[in-house]
């Protein structure tokens, strides 16, 4: 075996190191909290920035309550350049100042209610809150139609919905059935008695996005967005179905921002343009959700969505209200339900 001398030795891994630090400083990197693979398809949006932008979005498994809390955690030095929130908390986090500016290309495309008009926080896109129901998981009983209907003993342990105290599709849910129930947003006494009785059904209760459990039949009824029974149902090929209950629905936007203080400000932009242009759009059309932007949805996609009576039971809400009530609910749902 050659030997190498000391001070070669030490030469090679001097050079050594400093092919990995340039490889490191070359790799054009941006880090997005809450970015989950099986939620809205990021895992393909990550994939479409690298091969477009040469930028690396690490996907990340947090939801809305977990990477606002990380980021007023580090605000001090941050780690995370981008973030994706339902809007309560995009607007929540406006109280931490822990949000950056920045007003991304197609900006004033964006409809005035649906960003911040100093740049904070913007829309990339929404969905419809309903069931998204495993039929194969059912054991032969029908597809519940109403959010009445869950609380039947024949769905005892078949119901899923995630923890209102920390993801947003959690609170999205619990609005969706305050409202339809009679309830306002100065009002959740109808939701809160809503899941004292669920809770007797023996609900499933995750604070992950819950996708793979609902195709594994793990969670045969899941309350959540329409985007990922439509991904399930037409690209997974699972024998599922979305249903827009009796009583009413809500539909939600989910926003981006970069964090202040972003370790790489210049890949955060670019995420951000990317995430509005043309091709972002029209990927987040391709998953199901609805554009922010006023971009066509390809024939074939439009037409896997239920009718537009079905969608007439979709209402949407004060969004600032919206944020201002989120922890006197979840305090409640804590308190009451948990």
């Amino acid at each position: 075996m050659m030997r190498i001398p000391l001070r070669g030795l030490l030469g090679l891994l001097a050079l050594t190191a400093g092919l990995y630090t340039g490889a490191a400083q070359a790799e054009k990197l941006a880090i997005c909290y809450n970015c989950p693979p099986q939620w809205a398809d990021w895992a393909g949006e990550v994939a479409d920035i690298k091969r477009d932008t040469g930028v690396t979005v690490p996907l990340d498994n947090k939801n809305s309550g977990q990477a606002l809390a990380q980021i007023i955690t580090e605000k001090a030095s941050p780690v995370a350049d981008v973030v994706y929130l339902g809007i309560s908390s995009a607007i929540a986090a406006m109280k931490y100042n822990v949000l950056g500016t920045y007003k991304p290309k197609y900006w004033d495309q964006i409809p005035a209610d649906l960003k911040d008009p100093n740049g904070h926080w913007f829309a990339i896109h929404s969905g419809t809150i309903g069931l998204f129901v495993n039929k194969a998981a059912l054991e032969g009983k029908p597809v519940p139609q109403s959010w009445t209907d869950l609380l039947k003993p024949e769905y005892r342990g078949m119901v899923g919905y995630l923890d209102p105290s920390s993801a947003f599709v959690g609170y999205a849910g619990a609005i969706a059935i305050n409202q339809a129930l009679g309830g306002t947003l100065d009002n959740f006494k109808p939701a809160i008695e809503y899941f004292k009785k669920l809770k007797r059904n023996h609900p499933i209760v995750p604070k992950q996005t819950s996708y793979a459990r609902v195709l594994s039949g793990e969670i045969p009824i899941l309350i959540d967005f329409d985007f990922n029974a439509y991904r399930a149902k037409y690209k997974d090929h699972a024998d599922v179905a979305f249903v827009i209950p009796t009583e009413g629905t809500v539909s939600f936007p989910y926003v981006m921002a970069m964090v202040k203080g972003a370790p790489h400000p210049a890949e955060a932009h670019t995420v951000l343009d990317y995430v509005l242009s043309d091709k972002g759009q029209a990927h987040w059309a391709s998953a199901f959700l609805k554009p922010v932007r006023n971009v066509k949805i390809p024939a074939d996609i439009e037409a896997k969505f239920l009718p537009a009576s079905d969608y007439a039971r979709a209402k949407t809400v004060d969004y600032n209200k919206v944020a201002a009530e989120q922890e006197p609910f979840q305090r409640m749902y804590l308190d009451q339900v948990r």
